[in-house]
């Protein structure tokens, strides 16, 4: 009887698997535009004639490519893409919220095409970007080259620096530092969300023996968990590393080389 529930259980996991697969990996080239009662598309040089931040940069984004499901070839790409038609935004001179679409006050806008990152915000552990406390451009720069903000420097660093932007304790100067953290917060978090407290890829020591490999050898007893010097066989059996008392400055230690309180 187990063995028939564990087949037809791992069988289901498949299953349901594979259908979030399909509908949550797809990204979109082609969208249909947001609905603004009343306005008509004007093209991006409307767009540009007063939003002249944006002329150089945004041409070469990749959401300037985002195309919108219209009969208007002027309005086939770019700005209404995302903001929607934007005569009505326009014959009122703009302003924040005139008749336009600001994905900046809601995710909707992004998650018509990213549809992958709009399944990962409603696994158990997420940023609050759904909930409305965050929006997708305290991270992302959406009309850049470059949608990581911010826009300079090599990526992880700046991909470390957009996370300390909120996270200060975990990204503050230390002593010791955990040298995953030259890696990237990605390394070790899922940025969106996760099944996984803290937003973890893994939830267990096998985070940690993603990096941390084994030692194998002369002396090392099979099914033995040896790191560095130390057996940690009967260590891992209290918890995760970061959880049974052992290295829980993660992040890094003004104490402790090994990450130890």
């Amino acid at each position: 009887m187990f063995r028939r529930n564990f087949i037809l259980g791992v069988g289901l996991c498949a299953v349901t698997g594979a259908v979030l697969l399909s509908c949550s990996t797809v990204e979109r080239t082609v969208v249909v535009p947001v609905d603004i009662p009343g306005a008509t598309f004007v093209g991006n040089g409307a767009c540009y004639e007063c939003h002249t931040n944006f002329v150089r940069a945004f041409p070469f984004s990749p959401h300037a490519r985002v195309r919108v499901e219209t009969a208007d070839l002027k309005a086939s790409t770019g700005c209404e893409s995302c903001h929607g038609p934007g005569s009505k935004h326009a014959a009122v001179g703009g302003g924040r919220g005139q008749f336009i679409v600001n994905p900046g006050k809601t995710a909707s806008a992004c998650f018509e095409c990213h549809l992958q990152t709009r399944a990962e915000f409603a696994l158990p552990q997420r940023h609050p970007v759904a909930e409305g406390k965050m929006n997708c451009v305290q991270c992302h720069d959406p009309h850049g080259r470059d949608i990581l903000k911010p826009a300079r420097g090599l990526a992880m660093a700046r991909l470390n620096e957009s996370c300390a932007g909120c996270h200060r304790e975990q990204t503050k100067p230390v002593v010791y530092e955990h040298e995953a953290m030259r890696e990237g917060c990605t390394v070790c978090h899922q940025p969106h969300g996760s099944i996984n407290a803290k937003l973890l890829h893994q939830p267990d020591p096998n985070l940690c023996l993603r990096c941390h490999a084994q030692v194998q050898g002369p002396g090392v007893r099979p099914g033995d968990l040896v790191i560095g010097k130390v057996n940690h066989t009967l260590l891992v059996s209290r918890g995760a590393c970061w959880a049974s008392g052992c290295h829980t400055a993660v992040h890094g230690s003004n104490i402790n080389p090994h990450l130890l309180y």
